[in-house]
């Protein structure tokens, strides 16, 4: 996914829906109990639809410039969603706003290099995450799940 955004700023559109099984599945294994993994689900999702109202409203009001594939793609709000079936309320809120900040500052070290003009959020923050499971799987740690 990081590959082609970052390479045809597209992403296959199946992907998505890809992450979000293996990311909800990750997530349920790691849940005690159904319903607390659909407690973090329904919460997680309505974070994200109040990013993206709050992201569409000042785009329009303020910036007045045009919402989608302007000022963010359709994959990276997919990719959003997708992201916020993966980890508990907590975990997903630090890791969001861990993965935007990686995204912000890696996208600034190499925009010069690749002369991009928009952020490959999507890549990015989904290369985030990869770095974030390696770790989680190579330390063994639990801090993602809580437990």
């Amino acid at each position: 996914m990081a590959y082609q955004d970052f390479k045809e700023r597209r992403v296959l559109w199946y992907i998505f829906p890809l992450i979000a099984v293996l990311s909800a599945f990750i997530h349920f294994t790691n849940t005690i109990h159904w319903k607390v993994f659909v407690y973090y689900m329904v919460i997680n999702c309505i974070l994200v639809s109040c990013v993206i109202a709050i992201l569409y409203i000042y785009t329009n009001l303020i910036a007045k410039k045009a919402f989608l594939d302007h000022s963010i793609g359709l994959g990276d709000i997919l990719f959003f969603y997708a992201f916020a079936l993966g980890f508990p309320s907590t975990s997903f809120v630090v890791l969001f706003v861990c993965a935007i900040l990686f995204s912000l500052f890696t996208f600034l070290s190499i925009k010069n290099r690749f002369k991009l003009r928009t952020i490959p959020l999507a890549g990015l923050m989904g290369t985030f995450l990869i770095l974030i499971f390696s770790f989680d799987l190579f330390f063994n740690t639990t801090v993602l799940y809580g437990h």
